[in-house]
């Protein structure tokens, strides 16, 4: 852990903060529309949301409360991971990595404190999309950059760096919760703004431990056209693309509908204390971080031995794990009483999903980030991102479900969505291995898996 570049913990604490800032507001946000922005006396002071309500409906027909909030969710989080790629590109070609995070993390920071209002929810949505597509597609790119190519730190880096993500993810909520059950819910995203302050903070005071700047833009404009080989690796990533969306269809519940469905069906009483709903989101992200070192153990004793999987590998079984997990929900009514399952049912539930997540996300990230040409790197870390949007898009639809569907019925649809796409990992991962290979064979059919 320690033989890391220390531009690495920079970087890690940037998006430490970020991600208290986004998962902080995340927590909350289903359970704010649905509780108070979107009823009678609050959602005619928001600017705008007549024409954008009617855009939306005029796609779905006539929603409901929670259903147009689901709707707005899946929109919001699927818009935050498109526009990476643009900021990626932005941040490769035109103004530079830094001067994009700079950029990003100042909008997100106003977007945050634009919800403290009703009247500016819209607009505070918007600059939240803009400055998280900036920051996020060209933060994570500067991981690789310190690295050089083949370096056996750079996975291990990735995982740490996801760790930050994820203590970030396991602190925000309890703050952020709290202080919307105790002092009202803008408090909450009042917070988050902060936390995005301090972000900045760290990343401007950290800029010497950085590599250099100015290599990265004057690399992608001498760069010389795609080699067969970079070209291979970019439809290998392509192909997988799909089925990270499968994935991320899941996951993306997870941060929506559930917390509905944990506010009907979890006995949130312990020892006569009412735990806040956003509280199960604050476990999310500790869990992680709790299962992580005991599976990077594992790894390491099985690359000792010949036997580590490989990315393709990891993935699948990521996937078939978190499917486990979406199961794990659906069998809630055999234990019940009174419709809700003890707490200790949803811990559960977030530990084993999140062993699926260990498996699958930060694994995909460093294959984005080490099989891509370094000039689009930045772009297509931030294409890994968008498999987010399109999955949240897809999430926020099947979210209108949940009030025809019973819970298990709706939990069992995507465990089926991710457990296929392990299956299509399986499938598909002999042939990829060897478009993936650094001298691939010229015949993709007979590509070996070594």
């Amino acid at each position: 852990m320690f033989d890391h570049p220390r531009g690495l913990w920079v970087l890690a604490g940037t998006e430490l903060w970020e991600r208290i800032s986004f998962h902080g507001m995340q927590a909350l946000l289903v359970l704010y529309m649905v509780g108070a922005l979107l009823l009678p006396g609050h959602v005619e002071r928001i600017a705008g949301f007549a024409t954008f309500r009617g855009s939306i409906e005029g796609i779905t027909g006539p929603l409901s409360v929670q259903a147009l909030a689901a709707q707005i969710f899946g929109l919001y989080v699927g818009l935050i991971y498109f526009t990476p790629v643009i900021g990626g590109a932005i941040g490769d070609r035109l103004i530079g990595r830094r001067v994009a995070v700079v950029a990003g993390g100042s909008l997100m920071a106003a977007g945050h404190f634009c919800l403290a209002f009703d009247r500016t929810f819209l607009l505070a949505l918007l600059l939240l999309i803009l400055g998280a597509g900036l920051l996020r597609g060209n933060l994570g790119p500067q991981v690789k950059s310190l690295y050089a190519d083949g370096d056996r730190r750079e996975a291990d880096a990735f995982q740490l760096y996801y760790v930050a993500i994820n203590i970030g993810a396991f602190i925000a909520p309890l703050i952020t919760g709290t202080l919307a059950v105790v002092y009202g819910w803008h408090f909450g995203f009042g917070f988050a703004g902060v936390g995005m302050l301090i972000g900045l903070t760290v990343y401007l005071a950290g800029q010497h431990l950085l590599p250099p700047e100015r290599q990265f833009v004057a690399a992608a404009a001498k760069a010389k056209p795609l080699d067969r080989l970079e070209q291979r690796r970019l439809a290998a990533l392509f192909l997988v693309f799909p089925l990270i969306i499968c994935f991320w269809i899941a996951q993306s519940q997870v941060w929506n509908v559930y917390n509905l469905w944990a506010r009907d069906h979890v006995e949130m009483h312990v020892l006569g204390f009412v735990m806040p709903v956003p509280w199960l989101q604050a476990f999310d992200g500790l869990a992680p971080v709790i299962v992580m070192p005991l599976f990077l153990a594992l790894w390491r004793w099985q690359a000792a031995r010949g036997h580590e999987p490989d990315d393709l590998a990891k993935m699948a079984t990521g996937c078939l794990i978190f499917a486990g997990a979406t199961g794990w929900l659906a069998l809630a009514p055999l234990i019940a009483i009174a419709g809700k399952v003890p707490l200790l049912w949803a811990i559960a539930f977030h530990l084993l999903s999140n062993i699926g997540w260990l498996y699958f996300t930060p694994i995909a990230l460093a294959l984005f980030a080490s099989k891509s040409p370094a000039r689009l790197r930045g772009t297509m870390i931030g294409v890994n991102y968008m498999a987010v949007f399109f999955a949240s898009t897809i999430s926020g639809r099947l979210g209108g479900l949940y009030e025809t569907l019973n819970p298990s019925a709706f939990w069992l649809l995507h465990g089926t969505i991710v457990g296929g796409a392990g299956i299509g990992l399986i499938l598909v991962g002999k042939p990829l291995r060897g478009w993936f290979a650094d001298q691939p064979d010229p015949l993709p059919a007979s590509s070996s898996a070594d």
